[in-house]
C-alpha cells in the first residue's frame, strides 16, 4: 500500500538513496539525504523519512533521538508499513522481541506481501518459539517465492519443529524431485538428504529411512554419518548381521570409539559379561595398538582374570608414564573386589621396583607360543620413572578411598623422588581439598603454578583454589597473567563469559557475606546465558542458506534446555540462597548505608580506573523479574513459600520431595 503522504520524484529518489546508504552502512550520508528531504517545509513531517532518520541514528548509537524520530514518523503516518517496520527494527535491536513482532504484524496489515517484513517476522517467531506463527509466515513466504530453495526448506522445517512429520516429508520430497543432481561434489545437496533422512527416522518409519539412505548413498559425502546411520537403522530393524558389518567398517576407521563397541554388543545380541569379554578380546587382537579394547575388557572380567588383565594394563601405563591413568580406571572402583586386587598389585609393584627394578620379584616370565612351547624370558627392566608413577597413582588411590594420611605419605615420597614434577603438587593440593583444608590446598597448587607460570591449566587450577579459599584479589592477579592488558582481569573474564570464574566468585562472596557482590556475579552469569540464547538469532538465516540443517535443529533443541546447564543451576542456587538470607534477616539501616557508600566509591573508582574492586549497590529484592529454578530442602521451601506473597520477586524456587 503506498504511503498516505507520497514524495515527488526528486525527494523520492533521495529517499531511495537513504535506503541504499542504510543497506551499505553509510549512515552519515543517509542522514544528509534525510536532512535534504526534511528541510523542505512541505515534507518536514514526512513519516517514512523521519522513521528512516531514526533508524540511521540508532545505528550510530543515538538511541533516544532514534526513538523520538521514529515515533514522530509513526504518528504522522500510521498507515505506512515502512514506519511500522522501522519501529519493529528498533524494538528488535533492544531485544524486545514481543514488541517487535507486534510492529511487524501492524506493518503487514498495510503491506501484507512484503518479503522483507515477512522474513524478519519469521526470524523473531522461531527465536521466540512461536512455531505455529512461524509455520504460517513460512507458508506465506513460500507462496510468494515458490522457486527459492530457502522457501521450501523453511516451510518444511516449520512442520518438522511442530512434529508434523508427514507434511514436512511431503514438502521435502516434492522439493527433492525438482532438483537436478550435480555431477560434481555437492555438499549442500548431501546435507539436505541427511536432513530428510533425519526427519524420516524421527517419524518412526525406519524402513523408509533405510530405503531412502540406500537410494541416495552415492550422493551423500559424509560417509561416517552415513555408515553410522546405516548401522543404527539395521539395529532398529533387527538386521543384526548387516549392522555388525557396518560397525566393523567404522572400527576399521576409528577403533577408539567406544560407542561402536556397544553397538556391536547389541548387534551380536550379547547379554553376559563373558560373551562381551570374548568379543572385545577379538578386537584387541585385531587392533593391537588401540587402547579402548584393552580398557573395555576390564569392565567385563573379575577374579583372577581381572587381576591378569589389570596387571598388564597398569604395567603399560606405569612404563609409559601416563598421568591420567587413575582417572581412566576410577570407574572400576565401584567394585570393592576389584579395588582390593588393584591395591595388592600396587603394593607388589612397589616392593619389586625397589628390589629388582621390575614389576615382579621373579625377573623371569613364562612365554607360551602358539604351538605350546614354553620357555622363560627375562623381564624388561623398568625406567627409573616407573616407581614415581606408582607413587603418584597410589596417592590418588588412597585419596579416593578417603585415607588422607596414606595419600599424603605417598605423594610426599613422590615429591622427594622428583621435586620438579608439577603434577605431584597438583595432586597434593587436591588431597588437601578433598580433606577440607582449602588453605593448604591453595598453597600447594600455588607452588605448582610457580614452577610453570606459562601453563594455562595450572593457572586456572590455582585461581579456582584461591577463590575457594576466599582469596579473591589474589585469584584476580593470577588470572591477569592470561587476560588482556589494560583491562582488569575481572572485567576481561566477564567479557569472555568465563562462567566458572564468576560462579566461584559468587560463592566466595556468599561465604564472605558480601551479598551485593554475590548477586552481581549471579546476574552476570544470567546475562551470559541470555546472550547465548540471543546469539542464536544470527544462525536462523545462516543455517538455511548454508544447508547445515541437522546442526541447526540440534542448536534449537540445545537452546531450549540451555538453562538446565550445571553452571546456571549453581548460580541460581546461590542467588536463591542469598535472597532467602536477605528475606529472613534484612540488612539494617547501617548495613544498607555502608553498602550505598561502598557502591558510590566503587562507581567513582571505576570511572577513574583506579580500583579493581568494583562494588555496586545491593539491588532491592523486588525490583527485578527473573526466574531461577532450584531444589530446596523442606525448611528453605517453607520460608520461600512465605516470600511468594510478593509476586514481583527476582527468583522462584521449585520444591521437590526427597
Amino acid at each position: 500500500m503506498p504511503s498516505s503522504n507520497p514524495l515527488p520524484p526528486k525527494e523520492n529518489s533521495l529517499f531511495k538513496r537513504i535506503l541504499r546508504c542504510y543497506e551499505h552502512k553509510q549512515y552519515k550520508n543517509g542522514l544528509k539525504f534525510a536532512k535534504q528531504i526534511l528541510s523542505n517545509p512541505k515534507y518536514a513531517e514526512h513519516g517514512e523519512t523521519l522513521a528512516m532518520k531514526g533508524l540511521t541514528l540508532n545505528c550510530l548509537g543515538r538511541k533516544e533521538e532514534a526513538y523520538e524520530y521514529v515515533r514522530r514518523g509513526l504518528r504522522n503516518d500510521l498507515k505506512s508499513h515502512v514506519c511500522w517496520h522501522v519501529y519493529g527494527l528498533l524494538q528488535r535491536s533492544d531485544k524486545k522481541y514481543d514488541e517487535a513482532i507486534k510492529c511487524y504484524r501492524n506493518a503487514l496489515k498495510w503491506e501484507k506481501d512484503n518479503i522483507q517484513i515477512l522474513r524478519d517476522l519469521s526470524l523473531l517467531q522461531v527465536q521466540m518459539r512461536d512455531l505455529e506463527g512461524y509455520r504460517d509466515t513460512r507458508y506465506h513466504l513460500f507462496m510468494l517465492r515458490p522457486t527459492q530453495r530457502v522457501s521450501w526448506i523453511g516451510f518444511a522445517m516449520a512442520y518438522h519443529l511442530l512434529e508434523d512429520y508427514e507434511t514436512a516429508l511431503n514438502i521435502l520430497e516434492t522439493f527433492r524431485k525438482t532438483q537436478v543432481p550435480s555431477s560434481g561434489y555437492d555438499f549442500e545437496h548431501s546435507e539436505f538428504l541427511l536432513y530428510q533422512n533425519m526427519v524420516i527416522r524421527e517419524s518412526g518409519a525406519f524402513e523408509d529411512a533405510l530405503k531412502h539412505l540406500q537410494t541416495n548413498k552415492d550422493q551423500i559425502y559424509d560417509k561416517v554419518t552415513s555408515q553410522e546411520t546405516f548401522g543404527c537403522l539395521y539395529l532398529k530393524l533387527g538386521m543384526y548381521e548387516d549392522a555388525k558389518n557396518e560397525f566393523n567398517k567404522l572400527l576399521e576407521r576409528n577403533p577408539e570409539n567406544i560407542d561402536y563397541y556397544y553397538k556391536l554388543h547389541d548387534a551380536e545380541n550379547l547379554r553376559t559379561d563373558q560373551e562381551k569379554y570374548e568379543m572385545i578380546c577379538k578386537y584387541r587382537t585385531k587392533f593391537p595398538r588401540a587402547l579402548m579394547p584393552r580398557r573395555m575388557i576390564l569392565n567385563y572380567v573379575s577374579g583372577e582374570l581381572f587381576r591378569s588383565e589389570i596387571d598388564d594394563y597398569m604395567r603399560r601405563g606405569f612404563h609409559k608414564g601416563i598421568p591420567p591413568l587413575f582417572v581412566d580406571l576410577k570407574s572400576l572402583y565401584k567394585d570393592k573386589e576389584k579395588v582390593k586386587i588393584i591395591e595388592d598389585l600396587l603394593q607388589s609393584y612397589l616392593v619389586a621396583l625397589k628390589t629388582t627394578g621390575c614389576f615382579s620379584l621373579n625377573r623371569y616370565i613364562i612365554i607360551v607360543l602358539i604351538f605350546e612351547i614354553i620357555f622363560l624370558a627375562k623381564e624388561e627392566k623398568q625406567p627409573a620413572s616407573a616407581i614415581l608413577w606408582v607413587y603418584y597413582y597410589m596417592a590418588q588411590h588412597y585419596d579416593f578411598l578417603k585415607n588422607t594420611p596414606k595419600a599424603l605419605e605417598f605423594i610426599d615420597t613422590a615429591i622427594n623422588h622428583t621435586p620438579t614434577l608439577i603434577e605431584l603438587f597438583i595432586i597434593k593440593g587436591q588431597i588437601y581439598k578433598h580433606a577440607g583444608d582449602v588453605i593448604e590446598a591453595y598453597k600447594w597448587i600455588d607452588e605448582a603454578q610457580a614452577l610453570d607460570t606459562a601453563d594455562r591449566y595450572i593457572n586456572y587450577k590455582c585461581a579456582k583454589y584461591m577463590l575457594r579459599a576466599n582469596l579473591l584479589k589474589e585469584a584476580e592477579e593470577i588470572c591477569s597473567k592470561f587476560t588482556r592488558e589494560g583491562v582488569s582481569a575481572m572485567e576481561n573474564l566477564n567479557e569472555m563469559q568465563c562462567i566458572w570464574f564468576q560462579t566461584e566468585c559468587a560463592l566466595a562472596y556468599q561465604r564472605l557475606e558480601k551479598w551485593g557482590e554475590a548477586l552481581k556475579k549471579c546476574h552476570e552469569i544470567d546475562r551470559h546465558f541470555s546472550e547465548i540464547i540471543e546469539d542464536q538469532f544470527d544462525f536462523h538465516t545462516y543455517c538455511m542458506r548454508k544447508m547445515t540443517l541437522r546442526s541447526y535443529v540440534g542448536l534449537l533443541r540445545l537452546e531450549d534446555v540451555l538453562r538446565s546447564h550445571p553452571f546456571y543451576f549453581r548460580a541460581a542456587q546461590c542467588a536463591i540462597q542469598v535472597y532467602l538470607r536477605l528475606y529472613d534477616r534484612p540488612l539494617s539501616d547501617i548495613d544498607t548505608q555502608q553498602q550505598l557508600n561502598t557502591a558510590n566509591m566503587a562507581r567513582i573508582c571505576k570511572k577513574k580506573k583506579e580500583s579493581k574492586n568494583d562494588r555496586v549497590r545491593l539491588p532491592d529484592i523486588c525490583t527485578k523479574s527473573r526466574y531461577y529454578c532450584c531444589y530446596l530442602d523442606e525448611d528453605s521451601f517453607s520460608r520461600w513459600s512465605r516470600c511468594t506473597r510478593r509476586p514481583d520477586l527476582w527468583c522462584i524456587a521449585l520444591f521437590a520431595c526427597n
